[in-house]
């Protein structure tokens, strides 16, 4: 038993050296968060002391400089509308591919999966010049083109999920007089929803930070989500304000962080309810 134990602790020892090294960087953008830009660039590793201490500064001139509070909104209308898109379609996509299960259920499932593995950098140009002939260059536009790229992941383990269900149980509601949307939506997403929270939270965290799609295909005129907002902070020269910009990621990355730490527990569950009963 105490072999045991001291093999926990040495595994333990292990994990929280390697999450240390995962939650550095963060870290750093925060501590450089509230230091003088000047003294950013000279020692980036030291704590913010004295004259290098400039407060909440950096915060309110990459504020005002990014129009961070708009990108902030149109980030969550791409986010959650993108989402919201991609688990309606994707779960009963996944629903019909399992109970169906003819040849066409077959290939469009393998289709799916040869989405999972196609490079972005091998469409983007083309989808970039497409969204622009079908005017998709908008937030609610995104969510099409999102839902494109995020269905893969999705039907597959939702795919899973639905083989687990037995389908007595649509049998017998079927047989009540229930219709196929009251089947679906009241007998079975209530018994997906691990899964359902899982890939949204996965879906959910890749959007938030996606910095290319939005890039290509929005018109920056008009639309900017706060990773491109960000970016703005570089100026002629290729000079940067490094404050301006700490502050700026600190301001887009507590939110995705939030989220991810309330919704955590989740993840396993449904990827393995997907991953393994698949």
């Amino acid at each position: 038993m105490s072999e045991r134990m001291k093999h926990s602790g040495l595994w333990a020892t292990l994990f929280a050296a390697i999450s240390l090294i995962w939650i550095f960087p963060i870290v750093l953008v925060l501590i450089n968060s509230f230091k003088d830009k000047t003294y950013i660039s000279q020692n980036a590793f030291s704590i913010p002391l004295g004259k290098a201490f400039v407060g909440m500064s950096n915060y309110t001139r990459g504020v005002e400089r990014t129009n961070l509070i708009e990108s902030f909104g149109w980030t969550v209308v791409v986010t959650v509308g993108s989402v919201a898109l991609i688990l309606l379609c994707t779960s009963m996509c996944a629903w019909w591919i399992v109970r169906v299960d003819n040849a066409a259920a077959k290939t469009l499932y393998l289709l799916f999966l040869f989405n999972m593995i196609v490079p972005f950098q091998m469409v983007m140009f083309t989808l970039s010049k497409i969204a622009d002939m079908l005017s998709l260059n908008t937030p609610w536009g995104l969510w099409v083109l999102y839902l494109g790229f995020g269905a893969g992941l999705a039907v597959f383990i939702f795919t899973g999920v639905v083989k687990s269900i037995p389908q007595e149980l649509e049998e017998a509601a079927m047989i009540d007089g229930a219709s196929v949307p009251r089947i679906f939506f009241e007998i079975v997403v209530p018994i997906m929803r691990p899964s359902i929270i899982s890939v949204a939270i996965l879906q959910t965290m890749w959007i938030w930070n996606d910095f290319l799609l939005p890039y290509l295909t929005l018109d920056m005129s008009k639309y900017k989500t706060m990773p491109i907002a960000i970016q703005y902070l570089k100026g002629g020269y290729g000079s940067v304000d490094m404050g301006a910009m700490m502050g700026c990621l600190v301001l887009a990355i507590v939110p995705i962080v939030v989220f991810y730490i309330v919704c955590q527990k989740y993840i396993i569950k449904g990827v393995m309810a997907g991953a393994v009963k698949g």
